[in-house]
């Protein structure tokens, strides 16, 4: 790494300067300043947030302090013992040991000193909770709901929630309420009209705007933390794109970045960290990377995560790992939409399967949406390809339960759908023979897959993928079907398809670095400094995803770590009690 040759030409400075405004980077600009540094953050669009705001907005922190209060048992060792097996030894020991120690202390100190109330899913099992270590419920946290006009002006800056986490494209839910919704639990309509209420109620503010007020899940995440950004007069610089680091005396000390069509110089005197998203919406970095086929059309990722940051990390000889990952889940391009939808919840209500190209499923739908596109790619053949795959369901299931766009059909029947659904999209057809047809699915293969799997449906039991039988299966089931809340036949016409593909949330692949987010080379030697959080490293979780908030919890602790090692203070990594 050279001395750059205009050292003492910048255009602005900073302590910390951080490339990125999703919630691992607000938490690192928090905790700077909370010990006497100034902060600026950088944005490369005209709305802050990044995936985080898209996001579910929960965040997974074993052994916190919410879940004790409610009685749930945790310890160092079960979260240890735990994402040592589910990361099957790829992961260093001593990364893992740092994000459990520390994420209990960062959660805290961000509670103490930010808007932000977070609420226990309690029910919210860990992704493996069968595994030892694992949990029912309690690790993954969602944020409360928050006002957004709190926010002023800054609330027209903050990136939209994506449109599969709103009611009807309009009104805000947390993942709880969700839950309630399309499992159909006892009360679901009464709280369909609470939010319909709450929603139509706030005349002023529909005055204003569609978007709602009260907002949930991402944006309820990254609102509070605006928020307390701006108590504290924390700059954010929009619209500006960062496009190399600049090097002095073999140290990051700033950017050089476009804003505004003008390109200018910022220092970090203390250092830069990279927050800046994974590389889902880079065609040429997917096609590098992850495993084929893949597009970025199958992304419900932000627009903006190009890999940016992963690309300047890379020209300073930063090694990487991890770049064949993603935090994976099966979706639906929707026409019209700008961002694919993943399908969560529909996958596993019963009365749908997933098939390939012959009309036969290979997984188990209702397993962790990670696992689903895994093992897509893992079965994917010439002979019987999984990519795209296809999933059928009756008129059974069409009327009771929403599935990707579509509202359920007692709520939305088929006749009031978009002609953009009906023409293309859903397919449609009075016997399985001509949904096969339409969908180009073998057509005999998809009639024995579906005759076969409804004499196991009537008897509760999946002997072929064991649907239903996990405790994670059975969390988005419907409690109303019995035997199985997740298995029912696909009996009554007519008959419906969608394409899914292998998507994700965001890539997770990224910059190594160390157990102080420092970015270091292949060799492990570390680049002084640079750092690097979230999606833009290597993401501690390796291979796997521990449950809802698997991605923004280690932000958000080695976020509070970079902020730490940049400002010389000594890592707080007491153990929790």
């Amino acid at each position: 790494m050279s001395a750059d040759t205009n050292a003492n030409d910048w255009d602005q400075s900073a302590d910390l300067l951080i490339v990125g405004t999703g919630a691992g980077a607000m938490a690192t600009a928090i905790v700077a300043h909370e010990h006497g540094s100034s902060t600026l953050l950088l944005e490369k669009t005209d709305t802050f947030g990044g995936n985080s705001a898209m996001s579910g907005g929960s965040i997974w922190i074993p052994n916190n302090s919410i879940m004790r209060k409610h009685g749930v048992e945790d310890s160092r060792e079960d979260a240890l013992t735990y994402l040592k097996i589910i990361t099957k030894g790829l992961v260093p020991d001593d990364k893992l040991e740092t994000f459990v120690d520390v994420s209990p202390v960062m959660f805290e100190y961000i509670l103490e000193h930010t808007h932000l109330r977070m609420e226990c899913m309690l029910t919210y099992m860990d992704y493996y909770a069968e595994v030892e270590g694992g949990k029912p419920g309690g690790r993954s946290l969602e944020a409360a709901h928050f006002d957004g006009s709190l926010l002023g002006d800054e609330f027209d800056r903050l990136r939209e929630p994506a449109l599969q986490e709103l009611v009807m494209g309009r009104m805000s839910m947390t993942a709880t309420e969700a839950h309630h919704l399309l499992a159909r639990h006892p009360g679901w309509i009464k709280l369909t009209m609470q939010i319909m209420t709450r929603y139509w109620g706030d005349l002023r503010w529909r005055l204003k705007t569609k978007r709602d007020r009260i907002l949930s899940l991402g944006n309820a995440l990254m609102a509070p933390l605006r928020l307390s950004l701006m108590d504290r007069n924390i700059p954010i610089s929009m619209n500006t794109n960062v496009e190399k680091l600049i090097v002095e005396d073999g140290r990051v000390v700033g950017v050089e970045a476009t804003k505004d069509g003008r390109k200018i110089r910022i220092r970090g005197e203390k250092g830069v960290v990279l927050a800046a998203g994974g590389f889902e919406s880079n065609p040429e970095m997917r096609a590098k990377y992850l495993p084929a086929p893949t597009k970025a059309e199958w992304t419900t990722g932000s627009p903006a995560s190009t890999g940016d940051a992963i690309r300047m990390g890379m020209e300073l000889g930063a090694g990487i790992d991890w770049m064949h990952e993603a935090w994976w889940g099966p979706t639906t391009v929707v026409p019209g939409e700008a961002r694919a939808r993943m399908l969560v919840v529909e996958k596993g209500l019963p009365g749908c399967i997933i098939v390939n190209k012959k009309g036969r499923r290979f997984v188990n739908e209702a397993s962790p949406y990670a696992n689903v596109v895994q093992v897509t790619y893992e079965k994917n053949s010439e002979e019987a390809p999984t990519i795209p795959a296809y999933m059928v369901f009756d008129a059974t299931y069409r009327s009771k339960y929403p599935c990707g766009p579509m509202l359920a059909g007692a709520q939305q029947p088929d006749w009031s759908l978009p002609k953009r659904f009906r023409q293309g999209y859903l397919k449609k057809a009075d016997t399985l023979r001509d949904l096969a047809n339409q969908l180009g699915v073998d057509a005999a293969g998809l009639q024995d897959e579906v005759k076969r799997f409804n004499e196991n449906a009537r008897n509760g039991h999946d002997p072929d993928f064991g649907r239903g039988e996990g405790g994670f299966d059975r969390y988005y089931g419907d409690d109303n079907v019995k035997p199985n809340p997740c298995l029912a036949p696909i009996a009554k016409g007519p008959f419906y398809g969608i394409e899914a593909y292998p998507g994700e949330l965001g890539t997770k692949g990224g910059l190594t670095t160390d157990t102080s987010a420092r970015v270091t080379k292949e060799s492990g030697e570390v680049i002084p400094g640079l750092y690097a959080i979230g999606n833009c490293s290597a993401s501690v979780m390796g291979p796997t995803y521990p449950g809802a908030g698997g991605t923004i919890g280690p932000a958000m602790t080695f976020g509070y770590l970079a902020a730490l090692d940049a400002l010389g203070i000594s890592k707080a990594g007491e153990k929790a009690a």
